[in-house]
């Protein structure tokens, strides 16, 4: 055997430490022979397939070494050493490669460490290596962003020993400042953070400083910097950490008072917050002088955080009463806060500026210009002490609501004209996991057509198309025992490729008693029998295919592709007539045209226009809470669906399960949302909304996460806009993640741009769900509040009306009233809308006190007799 031999055999067994003896021998015209012989193996491992990850795991760190040795330029070891493909679980083995680098120039070994280095996706792996390198090169240790993640690695898993391994480390100078410069936030010194744990990086880096052997300078410019950079707050909590443990001087915090006046007004609310006590301090030992309080007050008066704010105000009072001269440079900074969306930050302001207001009269201009952002509760006095001025323009005409264009669901394209935009369409739905409706409808029915037609040539531009599919290859295939998910069933007919293996033996699975496996039965069903079709005889076309996105299918399109059926003689394939009555548009118009075709197709289609394709009833009900391993899920509302007697008599066994009575599961199990799947009863929101529901639900129970995307699919789709609909928005607009919530806001508004929305009926629904504890109060105010500020304010208070007596009355939650309170008064005033006092308000506005709860009813209560006195037109 050759030495050449030995190294490949070394290397096919998984032999990598017997690697660098086999090579040394070697001359540099081996070594190229060598090399060859190794990229030809690399190549076949990279393409096989998953079956054989075993021997690719015994190879690759062999592989990686003797690759490494053969290679003479530093680029191309650095390109096979950091390839992604040679690597696997495990580290490259350090020692290993040390040994078969051996005997290589300084440079050569400085040159292959920097450009390790460089590779972004494996240097922060690589740095054992990289620092080897470096130290046997002598030169200078590059400091990417990837070497920063490694060392911090490194030195990080030295445990309870963090700040001795940092102290020992030779690299700490070069590295430790870089800590505050990475793109994202190093991973370890990210974890380890809490700057009172002497053994993480705050405290260590502190104590370093301490020392001598860091600058402290360094750190705390690191540290104002990366807060400056901004962020979200879980990825600046690590510099935070840091600031606290260095605890910098008054000196320190004086010559930085520009970065805490920026962060103080754009940084997220903790990193602002610890701006501004900061700053407070500053001010309290006079090191901050109006000018610049006054600089700080007015970003901090415009953010949205009441705790920040209100806080502002306490700051500028106190400036205020320890040197009233201050009164001109800082009273301006007032009107920020007269703008904010709350009445009480308003009213602090208010009395702020009464309390120190001067006879200065461009002082007094300027706060009149900014008290018209007041709300109608303060201005009446903000006119009393600042003049005509402050009153706000009058409003002519009357209010307009502002809502979003009603959606228009777009039509579908035709189907594949040729044979090759049919097979370049299949393979991209085939190998995309986010295909939409339009997508997979266009390349079935193309599929199908172009069958009919020529399905040799189909074939012959298939097969290119699908090449890389795993059941095409025949040493895959023996684990093709079944139908193929999705369109790859229809298009191994085409390409007339069955399963070639044994199949399982059969077995009885467990299921939710959820939606999805009833939808998704009527799916594969509609698959298989086009893939069926192919075989035996073809259609010219499908029936079901829609006509617009949301999965609707016109009726008179549907009457036409029935009219040419009955010209060319063809029989209509059972699964694919059912799911093109599932999808029509029912409108009582096209009866006489479906009654005319005279085929017994044509008379189903009228009757199903009629009666027989009314939607299953929905019945409401309370689950009751249950107690679980994990946790409790508290009593909540869930909707059965009915029986549908003409789909389970009349339509094909695998649209049974759709048809029977169904019985909500309390909880979903089967995933999220398929377009396909949805789109098979796109006519019947309804149903649909009263399956979906307990996923919709658990958004608002259990914090899960993207349960409300199907609610915009739902408003767009057809069918009446029942109870169910509505319950699952309201559950919705309680969800616990922000996109959630805007998703439900985007539905209710949405429903009523098409006047389909029934707000006194959403709103007894959100009161029932505040009365179970679905629905927790602060979180609906968030979601009402975002309607409102959309300008739907007479539908937001529409909503409100019959929500609020639930929380007034007493049989609600009252946390979260207030905040409630506050945007039906925000409503009323921006509608002018004269309804009637819900109940309850009366009593809670008499309660007394500065609560948010009373004070927010006495403003609801006034706005509504302020419009309630105000003449309608023509009155």
């Amino acid at each position: 055997m050759s030495a050449t031999a030995d190294v490949l055999e070394a290397v096919r067994t998984g032999r990598t430490t017997a690697v660098p003896g086999l090579l040394k021998p070697l001359d540099p015209g081996q070594r190229r022979t060598l090399l060859a012989d190794l990229k030809e193996l690399r190549a076949e491992l990279r393409a096989s397939g998953w079956d054989r990850w075993q021997e690719r795991d015994l190879m690759s760190p062999a592989l990686v070494v003797a690759g490494a040795g053969c290679h003479t330029g530093a680029a191309a070891a650095a390109g096979w050493i950091g390839a992604r493909d040679l690597r696997r679980w495990r580290q490259h083995p350090t020692t290993v490669l040390l040994d078969v680098l051996a005997g290589r120039e300084p440079r050569w070994l400085g040159d292959l460490a920097h450009r390790l280095a460089a590779r972004a996706g494996t240097a922060a792996q690589d740095y054992p290596l990289i620092s080897e390198l470096v130290r046997l090169a002598g030169c200078p240790m590059p400091t990417t962003d990837g070497c920063v993640e490694g060392w911090a690695q490194a030195v990080g898993t030295s445990g309870n020993r963090l700040t001795r391994a940092l102290r020992e480390d030779p690299h700490l100078t070069a590295f430790a400042p870089r800590l505050f410069e990475t793109a994202q936030p190093v991973g370890s010194f990210a974890w380890r953070c809490d700057p009172d744990d002497a053994q993480h990086w705050p405290a260590a880096l502190a104590r370093l400083a301490g020392e001598g052997r860091l600058e402290r300078a360094v750190l705390l410019d690191g540290c104002v910097a990366r807060l400056l950079r901004g962020g979200k707050p879980t990825e600046l909590k690590p510099y935070q950490g840091v600031l606290r443990a260095l605890r910098p001087t008054e000196e320190e915090e004086a010559e930085r008072a520009a970065d805490w006046i920026a962060l103080t007004a754009d940084a997220p609310s903790s990193v602002a917050g610890d701006a501004q006590r900061t700053l407070a301090r500053l001010a309290a030992e006079g090191r901050l002088t109006p000018r610049m309080l006054a600089e700080m007050s007015t970003g901090a008066l415009f953010r949205p955080e009441k705790k920040l704010v209100r806080a502002q105000l306490v700051l500028i009072g106190k400036e205020l009463g320890r040197d009233p001269a201050t009164a001109p440079e800082l009273l301006p900074a007032l009107g920020e806060a007269f703008g904010h969306p709350d009445t009480d930050i308003q009213e602090r302001a208010l009395n702020l500026a009464a309390a120190h207001l001067t006879d200065d009269p461009d002082l007094r201009t300027e706060l009149a210009d900014r008290a018209q952002l007041l709300s109608p509760t303060h201005r009446a006095r903000a006119v009393d002490l600042l003049g005509p001025a402050a009153a706000p323009a009058e409003e002519t005409g009357p209010y307009r609501e502002t809502l979003p264009p009603p959606p228009v669901p777009s039509p579908l394209a035709p189907s594949p004209e040729t044979v090759q935009e049919t097979a370049e369409l299949v393979a991209a739905v085939v190998n995309s996991r986010t295909a939409t409706v339009e997508e997979f409808e266009r390349a079935l029915d193309g599929l199908v057509r172009h069958a009919h037609r020529d399905r040799a040539a189909l074939a012959e531009a298939l097969r290119p198309a699908l090449a890389g599919r795993w059941w095409l290859d025949p040493e895959q295939s023996r684990y093709y025992t079944t139908e193929l998910p999705g369109l790859e069933s229809v298009a191994s007919a085409v390409l007339d490729v069955p399963p070639t293996g044994t199949p399982p033996a059969a077995l009885v699975s467990w299921r939710s008693g959820c939606h999805h496996p009833g939808l998704h039965t009527v799916v594969h069903a509609r698959l298989n029998e086009a893939a069926r079709r192919v075989v035996a005889r073809p259609l010219p076309f499908l029936l079901a295919t829609p006509t617009v996105e949301t999965g609707s299918l016109e009726p008179h399109v549907l009457i036409a592709r029935l009219a040419e059926y009955r010209r060319l003689g063809e029989e209509p394939a059972p699964v694919d007539f059912a799911q093109a009555l599932l999808r029509v548009r029912r409108d009582a118009e096209a009866i006489p045209g479906a009654i005319a075709l005279g085929t017994p197709e044509g008379h189903r289609l009228a009757s199903w226009l009629g009666a027989a394709g009314r939607p299953a009833p929905v019945t409401r009900r309370t689950a009751s809470a249950v107690r679980y391993a994990y946790g409790a899920t508290p009593a909540h509302l869930v909707l059965d669906t009915g029986e549908r007697p003409t789909v389970t008599g009349e339509f094909p066994e695998p649209f049974h399960e759709l048809a029977g009575a169904r019985k909500a599961p309390e909880r979903c199990w089967d995933g999220h949302d398929d377009p396909s799947a949805l789109a098979v009863l796109p006519e019947d929101r309804e149903t649909l909304a009263a399956w979906w529901l307990p996923t919709i639900t658990s958004c608002a129970l259990h914090e899960a996460r993207d349960g409300a995307a199907v609610l915009p699919w739902l408003t767009a789709a057809g069918g009446p806009a029942g109870p169910a609909l509505h319950l699952a928005v309201a559950a919705a607009l309680g969800a616990r993640h922000p996109e959630d919530r805007l998703r439900a806001v985007d539905a209710l508004l949405t429903l009523a741009a098409r006047d389909e929305l029934d707000a006194t009926r959403l709103g007894d629904d959100l009161a029932e769900l505040l009365t179970l504890g679905t629905v927790k109060p602060n979180r609906l105010a968030d979601s009402l509040r975002t309607a409102a500020a959309t300008g739907a304010h007479a539908t937001t208070w529409a909503v409100l009306a019959a929500v609020l007596p639930a929380l007034l009355t007493g049989t609600g939650d009252p946390r979260g009233a207030g905040e409630l309170l506050a945007t039906a008064a925000d409503c009323v005033e921006q509608s002018g809308t004269a309804s009637p006092d819900p109940a309850g308000l009366a009593e809670a506005a008499a309660r007394g006190g500065r609560s948010r709860l009373v004070t927010q009813s006495v403003r609801l209560r006034d706005a509504l007799r302020r419009n309630r006195s105000v003449p309608t037109e023509g009155g």
